[in-house]
Parts: structure tokens; sequence; C-alpha cells
């Protein structure tokens, strides 16, 4: 095994998608972040969605590593947004906007909430190395309103970024909802952070009419080596007077349940935002990570009458091109006979409004 094999097996970018290399010392049979009661879901270790194991092995990932040279598709340096957007502070109606990968602000009924935060140029437990942007944020900073609540989908990397929401602490003190164990994690960087946690089938009210709920999602966690499935991870169901919406943070398609289950308990859905990138090699990220045609899937699942395609385009984690996802969406959106104006594949900056 040559060298530089070597260095893409131990790559920032495995790091990421496998999880981190933080806590490593930690014994396997201890939970740094969450000790509560054994559930169907939680062994008291770790967490699990039953029937669902989307989990690889040190072999399989060096075989996907090894491989990536062969199969990894074109992804340029830079790949700026035509689309630069500069929200109002506050929307009486449903506004969505989509920051970059899966960072989205939600504007309903007079609150700002933000799902995923990542404002940071890379998404690695370093800032010198690992998947880095390729375009800013279609929202910069600054120019972001008062944000009221922060959602947490799962702890990955590309998700719970702690930089950012140490910096909306700081700000605007945001009320941050994550599944169960992620206050740990957030509070270990930001202590004086004050994180609700919830369950799948747990909610809670915001206000204003608009409240939340916790779903499972076909996923896992990790920050470390040692610490998979230690803290939960789920999709967030948004209620607002003018619609629901279905945020998936990152998932499997699975057989479909957790998708057709969500109109069933919570009414129809009116936007959806699917996760439509890092989805190949398929043979190993499809257990937890839709591709496009998983993604119409869903939608289809769901009941949505509209659906923003997200995590793609930004940061490069898996071997799919740059450009793929849409071309892909596109192609499976005419497969089912779907409107392509119903789920557009959206780029950062880019604004939904209904």
């Amino acid at each position: 095994m040559d060298r530089r094999a070597l260095a893409r097996i131990a790559s920032a970018a495995t790091v990421l998608t496998m999880g981190g290399v933080g806590y490593a010392a930690l014994a396997r049979s201890r939970n740094p972040y969450y000790r509560g009661p054994v559930t169907d879901h939680f062994d008291g270790v770790r967490f699990h969605r039953p029937g669902h194991d989307p989990e690889k092995g040190l072999l399989e990932l060096a075989r996907w590593q090894l491989s990536r040279a062969r199969g990894r598709g074109s992804w340029p340096a830079r790949f700026p947004s035509p689309f630069a957007a500069y929200p109002a502070e506050r929307v009486e109606g449903l506004r969505v906007t989509l920051v970059g990968h899966a960072t989205i602000l939600v504007q309903a009924a007079g609150l700002n909430i933000l799902v995923d935060p990542v404002w940071s140029e890379r998404v690695s437990p370093t800032r010198f190395a690992g998947p880095r942007r390729v375009n800013p944020p279609g929202i910069a900073f600054d120019d972001l309103p008062p944000v009221d609540a922060v959602l947490v989908t799962h702890n990955h990397y590309d998700h719970l970024d702690v930089v950012t929401i140490g910096r909306l602490w700081e700000r605007d003190m945001p009320r941050i909802v994550a599944p169960l164990g992620n206050d740990t994690i957030i509070r270990a960087y930001e202590d004086a952070a004050a994180v609700d946690t919830l369950d799948w089938g747990g909610g809670l009210d915001l206000g204003e009419g608009v409240s939340l709920h916790l779903e499972p999602a076909n996923h896992w966690s990790a920050r470390g080596v040692n610490d998979r499935r230690m803290a939960l991870w789920g999709a967030y169901v948004l209620k607002t007077p003018r619609g629901t919406l279905y945020l998936a943070g990152d998932t499997g398609y699975g057989d479909g349940d957790i998708f057709r289950a969500v109109p069933e308990r919570h009414g129809p859905v009116r936007l959806a935002c699917l996760p439509i990138g890092a989805y190949e090699p398929r043979w190993f990220m499809q257990p937890q990570h839709m591709n496009p045609a998983d993604a119409v899937m869903a939608f289809r699942d769901l009941g949505a009458q509209e659906a923003i395609g997200i995590h793609w385009g930004t940061f490069q984690l898996t071997d799919e091109g740059i450009e793929q996802p849409p071309a892909d969406l596109a192609a499976a959106l005419a497969e089912a006979g779907i409107a392509p104006e119903r789920f557009a594949a959206f780029r950062p900056g880019q604004v939904w409004e209904g």
C-alpha cells in the first residue's frame, strides 16, 4: 500500500464521513454524552434504529478509499452560487433560504429558525484539513437576522458546527434544540449555552403558533472513533401557521416507513427539505445517505406539495461529481412523472416562499 493510499484512508474527509477523531480514549461501554433509561432504540450505551444498520466496517472503508481515485467525480476549487440572500429581519408568512449544504434559515410567523448552522470554512475536527467550502454561505453571517432558535439534527461535523453555534449564542442567545446527548457536545464548547433535547417522538412549542417534533432518521452519529451512536440523531417536523415543513438532516431511504409515518402523525407537508448529495459509491452510502432517486421516493411518501434539494454542492464528502445531484434529480423526477418545479435542487442563497 503506497503512502498516498494510506493518506486517503486517514484523510479528513474519511474522518468526517466515519465520524471524527475525538474521544478516542473513552471506553466503548461508557456513554460520555447521555445517560437515560433503556428504550426500544437505546440500549443504555448506544442508540439504534430497530431494523436499520447503516454502519460499515474498517475493511469496507479501506475498500472505498482505495478505489476513490478511479471513481471520484470532478469538483472544482470554487463553485460560486448565482444567488445571495439578504433576509428581512422578520417574516410573518413562510420563507426558507438555503445557506449552503444542510444549513437552512426558516422564517415563519415572525420567528427566525436556523437548521444545522455551519458558517465555518471546513467541516472537520481541525481547521487546517478536511472538506472545504467551494462556495461562501448564501447568507453572510453578519447579514443574519436575529436568530430565535437553532435546530441540530445530529453531531456529524457538517451538521453540528460548535464554532458557529458559539457565535450565534454570543450574538443572539437563541433557543437551541438537539436530539438526546448532543447538548453535552455543544456545552463542551459553549458552557453557557442552554440546550433543549428531544427523543424521537418528542416535541416542543416555539411560540407564535410554531411547534417542532423530532422524528427518526436512517442515519447514525459520532464525533470520535469510540462514540458511535452515543448521541441521538433525527429529522424535524416544523409546524407553522402557513404549513408544515419536513427537515430531513441526513438519512437513508430504508423502506420508506419513516417518511410515510410523517403525514400520518402530523398531517399534510407543505415543504420537504431533502438531502440529494453525498451518495456515491452506492454500496457504501446507501444505508445512510439518499441519492436523488431515493429523495424522490421520500418526496412521494411524504405527500409533500413541494421540496427543495439540499446537502450537495458545498463540501465534497463522497464520490459523485459536483453537478451530478441536480442531473440525477431531474432524471428521477422525469421517471416519476413529477413536474421539476415541485422539487428543485437549491443553491446557496436561493429562497423559497410559501
